[in-house]
């Protein structure tokens, strides 16, 4: 296997749906609504961020200064940051005719939430089986550069900061001990981030957008639109057996996932 090279990546990671399995009375809510029935993470990858933060930064310059649009109630949080499930249909056409242009790449890790799994793997703890997902998503990427800088959507206050850091060594010693290969010359570097904060964080919520929809309401169009974009994804919700993996040798669809057959709530967690 190569050294990693003497270069720079950069990731970009947001989640679409939610941790969250009881409600305050500790009764199962998943799949309810406002409760997801499934939780993804995902994360572009690029060597030159600066060139989607100003394609991003452009258009949206472009959209909020169109007559057209100008009305759309929604197009007052666009001003603030893209949004897949906020945006305008107008507005979210434009964004994913953009993402075909633009040169990235995209990994996702998508696990159903199981009760019986949660509590006996995560201890019912939903910071668990947030970064769990986490280490899963990284466990085979970070060896290819020296330095990786990950940019990771808020989810909660700033204390999260360690454990999450604590997944993403778990991926590095998970990859270490699998190919028994030491991964010191490798390092990363995490940043707590808002969409506001980094444009690009609005492609990798768009992405797992289509992801989600294509899992929540077996609608396939969106993610059809951007498949080229995806080099893999990893469907772990079943931890007694083999992930399902999906690239370019196995394109994914949901019919191979085998479909969730959900209504539209769902969507107000995405």
């Amino acid at each position: 296997m190569k050294k990693p090279k003497a270069q720079e990546s950069t990731f970009f990671v947001d989640e679409s749906g939610d941790p969250t399995f009881y409600d305050d009375k500790g009764g199962l809510i998943v799949g309810h609504e406002g409760c997801s029935p499934v939780l993804i993470l995902g994360f572009i990858e690029t060597q030159n961020p600066n060139a989607l933060r100003t394609a991003v930064l452009d258009l949206q310059a472009r959209l909020i200064s169109d007559p057209y649009l100008t009305k759309i109630p929604s197009l007052q949080k666009t001003a603030v940051a893209f949004h897949a499930k906020d945006d305008s249909p107008e507005v979210r056409y434009e964004f994913f005719k953009l993402i075909q242009q633009l040169e990235f790449k995209t990994q996702f890790v998508v696990c159903r939430k199981h009760e019986d799994t949660f509590r006996s793997r995560h201890k019912g703890k939903t910071n668990k089986f947030y970064d769990d997902l986490v280490t899963n998503l990284f466990q085979n990427v970070l060896h290819r550069f020296e330095q990786n800088r990950i940019y990771m959507a808020t989810r909660g206050s700033s204390v999260r900061r360690k454990p999450i850091e604590r997944a993403l060594w778990r991926a590095k010693g998970r990859f270490e001990k699998l190919y028994g290969i030491d991964l010191s010359g490798a390092k990363f570097q995490l940043e707590l981030q808002s969409a506001k904060g980094d444009p690009c964080l609005s492609i990798i919520d768009y992405m797992n957008w289509a992801v989600y929809r294509a899992y929540t309401r077996n609608e396939m169009r969106y993610y059809n639109f951007i498949a080229d974009r995806v080099s893999l994804l990893r469907d772990i919700s079943e931890p007694d057996r083999a992930s399902l993996c999906f690239g370019k040798k196995n394109p994914f669809s949901i019919e191979k996932a085998a479909p969730l057959g959900l209504d539209s709530s769902s969507e107000r967690t995405a």
